[in-house]
């Protein structure tokens, strides 16, 4: 509308255009006064800080912080954390607020119980989500877990303490440091009074001797993974080992010894079909499959 036609109106409609201009006017003024005081907070002066409300309770505080410019600044109270004895499975969202847990991790807790997970000790606490070492720190000592959700074990453990003792396998009085046996001749049972041994490596020397024949040193213990070294002064060897005949067994006998592979067996085997039986260690030691070492084993192994 420009401003000739303005005039063209009647005094009752130019008032009524007036007006609601200057309605227009001060509503956009109230509005950006309104925007400023709420993008600003209001400084207060140290001497015009408000006195601590005598009816606040006590777990809450006020906090004042300065601001740039070195006014002061007041925040809405905060909840102070209390302290107090609490049980994780039965704690109510109240009491859990009250120690100073978060809306979400009580919400956490309450889903965790609602799904049948107990806090059987309070360490257990100490997995909740969002849950700090310093916060886990000042709770542990409040936490007590009820008697209804301790394992059961520790409640009658003591009941049946006679019953457990008088079931438990009874083990056979270990040598003493000058006594031995011998290697090629004792059962498992023996095996097992000797310190550092028991049924796994009674079973594993049993099962070792039969392979090999019999022992000709103790030494030869140490072939088994992981055999206790200690183990050994507690072994002496008085019979010899029994001997394969290396001129009339077959490949596939020859390769069970524990001292001969499948390569040294198919030599062994070559060597018979191309140049007749062999005659003493000499002849073994013609193949390339055998060493120095396998044959100082062999020799006490093998016959002709």
């Amino acid at each position: 509308m420009k401003l000739k036609d303005f005039f063209y109106f009647n005094r009752s409609d130019r008032n009524i255009v007036i007006f609601f201009l200057t309605l227009l006017v001060v509503a956009g003024t109230l509005v950006s006064y309104l925007g400023c005081e709420t993008d600003t907070p209001l400084a207060l002066a140290p001497d015009s800080l408000p006195a601590a409300d005598s009816a606040r309770p006590s777990n809450h505080r006020a906090a004042t912080y300065y601001s740039d410019q070195g006014g002061y600044y007041r925040q809405d109270d905060v909840r102070r954390p209390e302290r107090f004895a609490f049980d994780p499975n039965t704690a109510d969202s109240s009491q859990l607020l009250r120690l100073g847990l978060r809306p979400w991790q009580v919400r956490s807790i309450y889903r965790y119980r609602a799904k049948g997970g107990i806090y059987r000790q309070p360490s257990d606490f100490a997995r909740l989500y969002g849950l700090t070492q310093k916060e886990y720190r000042e709770l542990e000592p409040y936490i007590r877990i009820g008697a209804d959700y301790q394992p059961a074990a520790d409640r009658y453990a003591t009941h049946h303490e006679a019953r457990r003792d008088s079931l438990k396998p009874t083990y056979p009085a270990k040598l003493q440091l000058s006594q031995t046996i011998d290697l090629n001749t004792a059962d498992t049972a023996l095996l097992k009074r000797v310190p550092g041994i028991g049924s796994y490596f009674a079973r594993e020397i049993a099962h070792y001797r039969q392979r090999l024949g019999g022992f000709y040193s103790a030494d030869q213990l140490l072939e088994i993974d992981d055999f206790p070294e200690k183990a050994l002064s507690y072994f002496v060897v008085h019979d010899k080992p029994a001997k394969i005949a290396v001129n009339r067994l077959t490949l596939n006998q020859l390769k069970r010894h524990p001292y001969i592979n499948y390569y040294q067996a198919k030599a062994i085997t070559d060597y018979r079909r191309l140049r007749g039986p062999l005659k003493s260690l000499a002849d073994l030691r013609l193949l390339k499959d055998f060493t120095p070492e396998d044959m100082e084993r062999l020799s006490h192994y093998v016959e002709f």
